[in-house]
């Protein structure tokens, strides 16, 4: 009987090894999809930002062509830009490490 119940004792062990593998082959797929959401959402908050970007980049260039009270107007509206752009990568991270 000794005998007979460590069969037992190792055909219940194979099965519970079986159920945790199971398990866990399941949690490492939401955690991947989880991950992968999270990149989706970051890439695509990130895309919003592009045309900031862009829209920056132009107005530097009208910045060096500009000169008088237009080179200041035009000062205060890229700091402004740029102040919003730096807000909104912030907010970025933020969002994507509580995620």
């Amino acid at each position: 009987m000794n005998a007979d119940m460590n069969v037992a004792k190792q055909a219940l062990l194979h099965k519970l090894e079986a159920q945790i593998k199971t398990v866990e082959a399941k949690l490492d797929t939401m955690k991947a999809r989880a991950e992968n959401a999270k990149a989706d959402v970051e890439i695509k908050a990130i895309a919003t930002l592009l045309p900031k970007k862009l829209a920056i980049r132009q107005k530097l260039q009208e910045l060096k062509k500009s000169g008088g009270d237009r080179w200041e107007q035009t000062k205060a509206d890229l700091e402004a830009r740029i102040a919003d752009l730096e807000k909104s990568v912030k907010a970025i991270k933020s969002k994507v490490k509580a995620a």
